[in-house]
């Protein structure tokens, strides 16, 4: 293990809800689990997220009696979608999925836990004001470059690699560590990293 490493694997929001048979399944998102194993292994330092919405949480559905994935609500930052409840705070589907395996982890990084605040970003809740913390944890340990994987591509991993270049990160996404909801939501976020310098790889060259 390197004493100062400067590269970092996070992990963003590989948790039962977002796995099949979850209440927010990402297609085909256990797929990722056996590559982030492996990729661990290469990594001194590794963080996870957590998805960690309470009761009532502003994105939920329920919360507005309106229909998940189809209408919208205005909350003070913006415009919020609205999703089936999902991650719940101390329940089965907000726990990491238990195949994945990264005993070296040294942070989890709990998002979304603020009833009138959505969060996608491992760096930023969704009014792009309110930090995790997880900035400041990365530059006191003097690590520069991070690598992305997890759930999903067009909303969590997605704000978070947009967010760690612009705080000043270098950011690597690997994409076969990664899935996505919908095939134009991706294409409308891969077209944004392209644009922000967001750079991609797939796994092999790390594990070479």
């Amino acid at each position: 293990m390197a004493l100062h490493p400067k590269r970092a694997l996070i992990v963003i929001d590989v948790q039962n809800d977002f796995l099949p048979g979850g209440s927010l399944a990402v297609p085909a998102g256990d797929e990722v689990i056996p590559i982030i194993n492996r990729l661990g292994e290469r990594f001194d330092e590794v963080i996870l997220t957590q998805d960690w919405h309470p009761a009532g949480h502003i994105s939920f559905g329920s919360t507005h009696a309106l229909r998940p994935f189809e209408d919208t609500v205005q909350a003070s930052y913006g415009t919020q979608s609205l999703w089936p409840d999902h991650t719940l705070q101390e329940t089965t589907g907000a726990a990491i999925h238990p195949e994945l395996f990264l005993p070296h982890a040294s942070l989890i990084v709990r998002k979304g836990f603020r009833t009138d605040v959505d969060s996608y970003s491992a760096f930023l809740e969704n009014d792009h004001s309110t930090s995790t913390g997880l900035a400041g944890y990365l530059r006191d340990r003097g690590i520069t470059q991070l690598y992305l994987c997890g759930l999903a591509w067009d909303y969590c991993v997605g704000y978070s690699a947009l967010d760690g270049l612009a705080l000043g990160f270098g950011v690597t996404v690997v994409e076969d560590a990664v899935r996505g909801i919908a095939p134009d939501t991706m294409a409308a976020m891969t077209a944004r990293w392209q644009d922000a310098g967001v750079k991609r790889v797939v796994s092999a060259t790390l594990l070479a």
